[in-house]
């Protein structure tokens, strides 16, 4: 059974398009079709479980203010200029998080907040590398992304 058949019919369409109305093609084309369509059904992500959904207006809240407080921190970083000194910098957060859709909701706040960005995801030491405009103290940069994100992504997502 084909997990996909749009796709599989699409694929096979294009491919003849794209190849001309020959018998040959149109064996090959239902072949290749039928392969992509199981490759695709292969990186199908997990459903994801939300035990305590009605969380997530709460994270949405959170989310959107910090954003429009950053978005005013980071505007007056520009508009102030040189007159005040500010320090970018790079921090490591170690996470206690495991669940992937989790950890792509966490990655989606950092990088959507003005002034920080996500940059890379280490697994094995299960840390984040995380670019931040204004770092003033790291450690706070630190709490501030385990209790306020970490710490309620982790009871939504279970």
């Amino acid at each position: 059974m084909l997990p996909y058949p749009l796709l599989s019919a699409s694929l096979l369409l294009m491919w003849m398009a794209l190849n001309g109305f020959t018998p040959g093609h149109f064996i090959l084309g239902c072949i290749v079709s039928v392969f992509a369509s199981w490759g695709m059904a292969a990186l199908r992500p997990v459903k994801p479980r939300l035990p305590k959904w009605y969380l997530l207006p709460k994270l949405v809240g959170i989310v959107l203010y910090d954003i429009v407080r950053s978005n005013i921190a980071v505007a007056s970083i520009l508009i102030t200029g040189g007159k005040r000194k500010h320090k970018s910098g790079f921090i490591t957060v170690p996470l206690d998080l495991e669940n992937p859709t989790a950890l792509a909701v966490l990655a989606v706040i950092v990088t959507s907040t003005p002034g920080t960005a996500w940059l890379e995801y280490n697994s094995l030491n299960r840390t984040v590398l995380i670019h931040v405009l204004d770092l003033v103290d790291e450690a706070a940069w630190q709490v501030l992304i385990k209790t306020r994100y970490e710490a309620l992504l982790m009871e939504i997502f279970g």
